[in-house]
């Protein structure tokens, strides 16, 4: 009943799974984080998540990529997004973060988005010098909000996220220090640095 009387009102309800070992611990740990974010999965139309979130915030197993999540091999989360979507077919949207951490300093970075029964992929960033890593996943989240906000469509989304998340690792802190023209320079190809 809550999910019908919520799309009648148009209200679209996004959800950055962000698992966080040290806060689900002392409750239950990973499979009461899995049982929680199930549960609240059923009210999500856009899922937002890196792959160590999906594993062990709802339970889905990445498929061919090792412990180390070593490459940007997106077609292995876009298996993961599949199950996702299967599972919770109230998903209209699915994105997440792809991330190779060749050292703390450099690392390939991108992003894959499903959306409506299509895939999109950002153009990658390889070697993405990071100043702070922290922040990444939250910028590229309210990216591919702004995108679909202002009706941009899935592939500018994802870009914009995936650049906006880029520009954020490249300043200290978690919040985002980059404005929208530096996002839109990196989306057309420039380096992910933010300009001061």
């Amino acid at each position: 009943m809550a999910t019908h009387r919520r799309h009648l009102l148009g209200t679209i309800i996004s959800y950055d799974l962000n698992y966080r070992d040290s806060l689900w611990k002392s409750i239950g740990g990973k499979a009461k984080a899995t049982e929680v974010n199930r549960d609240l999965a059923s009210y999500v139309d856009v899922m937002i998540g890196n792959e160590e979130d999906f594993t062990a915030a709802l339970g889905f197993k990445i498929e061919g990529v090792g412990e180390n999540l070593g490459k940007l091999d997106s077609s292995s989360f876009r298996r993961m997004i599949e199950k996702a979507v299967a599972t919770f077919p109230n998903f209209r949207a699915v994105a997440t973060t792809l991330r190779n951490a060749k050292t703390a300093s450099i690392n390939d970075w991108g992003a894959v988005c499903y959306y409506e029964g299509q895939f999109h992929e950002a153009r990658p960033m390889p070697n993405l010098e990071i100043f702070d890593r922290v922040g990444g996943g939250d910028s590229f989240a309210s990216g591919l909000i702004y995108g679909f906000l202002n009706e941009k469509g899935a592939e500018w989304a994802v870009n914009c996220g995936c650049a906006h998340g880029a520009l954020a690792m490249t300043t200290p802190g978690d919040t985002t220090m980059a404005t929208f023209d530096e996002v839109q320079r990196v989306m057309k190809g420039a380096g992910a640095r933010v300009q001061r």
